[in-house]
């Protein structure tokens, strides 16, 4: 059929039609999964002379990418690039070459030489003016994890941002799934590259946005269901570790129980990573029992054991089986890693020969392979050496263990006797100790005195305005604020959520409540407020503290409301959740510029803000209170005023609790334009 199809078009077309029929022809054989012969096919039409070298190196790529023959995959990609490009399609297909290799050079940690792909497509992109946005966007997200992983902090907020804007472009302007799709890959390495580099506060916005993204993708006509499982898994497993990062292991282990919800928790792969949840929570003996699905999951997948994949499988594996205290098991893994080192060197070698006969096409160049050769020979001789170390270092720290347990046993006698002492002494200190608690219980008493009379106590009396708010912390003093201004029929409000409980939150929270007063008198708009807060508290934020903000204005004339929501929870507008746009919280990066948005009337609307405090509140079997308990009530009940309509929600809040202890501060704010 192929063969009919060239011979039917004219030679002069060959860049043409003919080229757009090959990739279609590739493009079926990938996605039938017969690589080899996509290779196949590939070598003839470059033969012929009806594929470019260009593109039939990327074809190459993508096949042996698609059989875990990533390092083959890499040669392909950079043998095209070093091709001339001379036409708009060659662009086209040199954007998505330096796509695909900036992505593998990124995952296996070589960031500046993914930097050295990306960055000049990026230029080469910008000069021609032939690059799509998903072009742009996914290589600036390759840019901004490389930035990240090399300090940049900056400069990759940046990247990350204008990745976000490009793939708003593409799913703006494509009737297809696929921007969306991208867009939730793209965030996804976003995430991981924040918790790699134990930024896990800001991983949790990025977190939330891939969530968001996966939603919205859920819903279009052509989406792939396989997707939503496994990246909903992922979402939860990435969130267990921030959490768990950010000392926060009741909420970790939550989403880590959500994880083991999907389908995806109950596969190799998930179980695989699931680890890195499991080692950062210490929960090794899990960690260890995942590990035995690791077989199986390299049976099934078919990689080879080579000596990168045995440092990113089996050590990890040794290590989980060592902490967990499985002695014998750590030792057989020890012992197999010892006998597959061999086999995996001499496989490394003829992998390498193979690798550079297809960077120098092997005619002529036996003396260039030879060096290469010997450099290859040489890393892996480093990475036998440090693998052989690792073994003397288990059975060092195995002999010193039990050298150790009997030091332990003689040494526990003597603490117990000095034990006894200090109980003594603690006796001897109860009274004054609990004088000083009274003493610290009343300053707490007083801190939260002042924090309530910050915000407003007392409501406008209007006849065109109905507001009500009330604010409860978790703790003696809590982080949430709202806030009201009104003048001449303009109303301006807001409520937030700061990151953290307790006295600190408390102090940021007066902050935020007193500059967003001074802006309001200023007449600014939600967005410039929301900005200006931002460039005020991301200067000298040592403890990376940050605040959720929904900022309104309302012409109560007109009922126009102009506003900004900053990573905050969409409020309710007459029993539905307002579709907005989510900005980055306040506080996290500084240079931003929030985005604002308006309603052209919302007289006569109910309109609901609230704190997560609200929706996740929690009951003794931790369970949560919940949107859709939420949008029942405000749609089943009808309520008199803004004050009912609190109070009402209040207890319906205190009533699920059932005894228990709140689990975050609670604060909510009705109002309606009469």
């Amino acid at each position: 059929m192929v063969l009919a199809m060239m011979s039917a078009c004219n030679n002069n077309h060959k860049t043409g039609p003919v080229s757009s029929h090959i990739d279609s022809v590739l493009f079926e054989e990938g996605r039938l999964k017969h690589y080899m012969h996509m290779v196949e096919l590939a070598d003839s039409f470059e033969q012929s002379g009806h594929l470019t070298k260009l593109n039939a190196n990327r074809w190459r790529g993508v096949a042996y990418y698609h059989q875990g023959q990533y390092r083959m995959a890499e040669v392909c990609y950079k043998k095209a690039l070093e091709c001339e490009v001379k036409t708009d399609q060659d662009q086209l297909c040199y954007n998505k070459v330096a796509r695909r290799l900036s992505e593998l050079l990124l995952v296996k940690g070589d960031y500046e030489g993914a930097l050295r792909v990306a960055i000049p497509a990026i230029a080469q992109m910008d000069k021609t003016g032939i690059g799509s946005d998903i072009d742009y966007a996914i290589l600036l997200n390759n840019i901004g994890c490389c930035q990240l992983n090399l300090g940049q902090d900056t400069e990759a907020q940046k990247s990350f941002n204008s990745a976000r804007d490009h793939y708003t472009k593409r799913w703006q302007t494509d009737v297809t799934s696929r921007g969306y799709q991208e867009a939730v890959l793209g965030t996804v390495y976003t995430s991981m590259a924040y918790i790699n580099t134990r930024r896990y506060a800001e991983s949790i916005y990025w977190i939330d946005r891939t969530e968001m993204l996966l939603d919205k993708y859920r819903q279009q006509d052509d989406a792939r269901v396989e997707y939503f499982d496994e990246y909903q898994g992922r979402i939860y497993i990435m969130r267990a570790v921030a959490l768990q990062g950010l000392k926060q292991p009741k909420e970790a282990a939550k989403a880590y129980q959500e994880f083991l919800k999907t389908d995806y928790s109950k596969t190799g792969a998930g179980r695989i990573n699931a680890n890195d949840y499991l080692i950062a929570a210490h929960r090794y003996n899990d960690a260890a029992d995942n590990y035995r699905n690791l077989d199986n999951l390299l049976n099934q997948t078919g990689i080879e054991l080579s000596l990168d994949n045995i440092q990113l499988y089996l050590l990890p594996k040794f290590r989980a089986n060592l902490e967990a205290g499985r002695r014998d098991s750590a030792y057989n893994i020890a012992a197999n890693i010892l006998g597959l080192l061999d086999s995996a060197i001499i496989a490394q070698k003829n992998s390498s020969t193979a690798e550079l006969a297809t960077i120098y096409d092997t005619q002529g160049k036996e003396a260039e392979i030879a060096r290469h050769q010997a450099d290859l020979t040489h890393q892996r001789f480093v990475s036998t050496g440090i693998a052989m170390v690792l073994i003397i270092i288990f059975f060092g720290i195995y002999t010193l263990h039990k050298r150790n347990t009997a030091r332990r046993m003689a040494a526990a006698h003597q603490e117990l006797e000095e034990a006894h002492g200090k109980l003594q002494a603690a006796y001897d200190k109860l009274e004054e100790t609990t004088t000083a608690k009274e003493r610290y219980e009343s300053e707490l008493r007083i801190a939260r005195d002042i924090q309530q009379s910050i915000v407003p106590s007392e409501f406008p009396q209007h006849k065109q305005l109905d507001l009500y708010a009330y604010m409860m912390p978790a703790k003696e003093v809590g982080g949430d604020l709202y806030d009201y201004l009104l003048e001449d029929n303009h109303l301006y409000v807001c409520l937030g959520d700061v990151s953290g409980k307790g006295v600190p939150a408390a102090l940021f929270m007066g902050q935020v409540t007193r500059m967003f007063r001074a802006l309001a008198r200023e007449k600014c708009m939600p967005q410039e407020i929301a900005t200006r807060l931002n460039a005020e508290f991301t200067e000298q934020n040592d403890n990376g503290m940050f605040v959720t903000m929904f900022i309104a204005f309302i012409d109560m004339n007109t009922g126009r409301m102009d506003f900004c929501n900053a990573g905050h929870n969409p409020p309710v507008l007459d029993g539905k959740f307002m579709e907005i746009e989510s900005n980055a919280p306040i506080g996290l990066w500084p240079e931003l510029d929030f985005v604002g948005e308006h309603i052209d009337n919302i007289k006569g609307c109910s309109l609901l803000l609230y704190s997560d405090g609200l929706n996740e509140a929690e009951n003794r079997r931790q369970e949560q209170f919940g949107d859709d308990r939420l949008l029942k009530i405000l749609h089943d009940n009808h309520f008199e005023g803004a004050q009912q309509v609190i109070k009402y929600l209040c207890d319906a809040v205190e009533k699920h609790r059932d005894g228990a202890e709140p689990n975050d501060d609670l604060t909510m704010m009705a109002l309606k334009i009469i």
